[in-house]
């Protein structure tokens, strides 16, 4: 089996209140999926600090309480990458501020659990959506 170069990616989803914060992708991969905003580790920079520099990039917005939720292996092949990706998704807190798309975000909003199960989400978008808003939370539904 080949070797296959694997590349440091992160994606956040930034909470607020009972919605999480989604970005329409205007690129590959995942063009026109819901996605949390993110992309590549740029050398130097910690997840955590590649997240913050993302989610500001593709939505203007600022989070608190970073913290890593899982790792998800992607295998390149699928959109015809020479690379995959390890991608860290990040869970945060919203900080303030209202979300703008730009950077490779189309659209950028912040969505309930109910309005998400309507949307052509990206990979594993929805469980860990679900792992931060459903019932384990605390919350009555």
């Amino acid at each position: 089996m080949e070797s296959r170069k694997i590349i440091p990616a992160v994606s956040v989803a930034v909470v607020r209140g009972r919605t999480v914060l989604l970005v329409k992708r205007a690129r590959p991969p995942s063009q026109g999926l819901y996605a949390y905003p993110g992309g590549k580790v740029e050398p130097g920079e910690t997840l955590a600090q590649a997240a913050a520099r993302e989610l500001e990039e593709e939505t203007g917005l600022r989070a608190e309480d970073y913290r890593p939720l899982r790792d998800i292996h992607i295998d390149g092949r699928a959109e015809n990458h020479a690379v995959d990706y390890l991608l860290t998704v990040f869970g945060a807190a919203h900080a303030g501020g209202e979300p703008v798309a730009s950077d490779d975000a189309e659209t950028a909003a912040f969505y309930t659990l109910t309005e998400m199960a309507e949307l052509p989400l990206a990979d594993d978008v929805f469980s860990v959506a679900d792992e931060l808003l459903g019932p384990a939370q605390g919350a009555k539904q």
